[in-house]
């Protein structure tokens, strides 16, 4: 049997090619989702009917209770987690004085608390184990900051600090913890912008164009694999060149 990997955030764009990706490579893929939770289903069967093991599952990542018990309902299903890619997320663009508490909880809970809840849950079994890898996915905006995206840029510096002081507590246990900073992604959650805004994005991307969630699967899959593993504790900027 192969090994489990736990993808949260997979109803959305990046989500979807990661549990693509990681199912296709023979994991046994859990779908986390809290909104949207048929397109996890659609995808959970689409990829069962290739052959491959995958199932959804759901929890709001800032509720304690209910991660528990979805992390409890994987590993009845498909054991404990060998992988973990903290991916689900939430961004919001206004100016800073117009940020009212209830979304800056919502933003941060989402963003850094959900990470670190879902981490809690997969590191006893995999210290016990020494391995396991964990992969968390912030954002470029993470790494230099996004004006009108304050919150968001503060939630994603999080999960930079999160990655880097984890993977020098979990190391001596064998787990390795990285992290991917993707720059301006294909997604629902750059539909904000205007198809102007994102050709100028992409005209400033030294590669010249705006990158696909399958860019960031890719990245996840080698952080995933052995041919990675004496990589932890990094950010890796997929991203363009956008930002160096």
């Amino acid at each position: 049997m192969g090994k489990t990997a736990v993808i949260t955030g997979a109803s959305g764009g990046i989500g979807q090619a990661l549990a693509r990706s990681f199912a296709e490579a023979g994991y046994r893929t859990a779908l986390c989702c809290c909104s949207h939770p048929e397109a996890a289903v659609e995808l959970a069967q689409e990829l069962r009917d290739k052959g491959f093991d995958a199932e959804p599952f759901w929890a709001d990542l800032t509720d304690t209770e209910q991660v528990h018990e979805m992390f409890g309902n994987i590993e009845d299903t498909f054991g404990p987690a060998e992988v973990l890619v903290n991916n689900a997320g939430v961004a919001s663009q206004e100016l800073l004085p117009d940020v009212t508490d209830e979304e800056y909880d919502h933003i941060m809970g989402v963003n850094l608390k959900g990470p670190f809840l879902c981490c809690r849950e997969v590191l006893p079994p995999m210290i016990a184990r020494k391995s396991g890898c964990i992969i968390n996915i912030s954002s470029m905006w993470g790494q230099v900051g996004g004006s009108c995206e304050v919150v968001y840029s503060a939630s994603k510096a999080g999960v930079i600090g999160l990655t880097k002081a984890l993977a020098k507590e979990v190391g001596p246990s064998g787990i390795r913890v990285n992290c991917i900073a993707p720059g301006v992604i294909d997604t629902a959650m750059n539909a904000m912008h205007s198809q102007e805004t994102m050709d100028e994005l992409a005209e400033e991307t030294p590669l010249q164009r705006i990158g696909k969630p399958e860019d960031i699967a890719a990245a996840a899959l080698f952080l995933a694999s052995e041919q990675a593993g004496f990589v932890t504790g990094q950010v890796l900027g997929v991203n363009g060149g956008l930002i160096i």
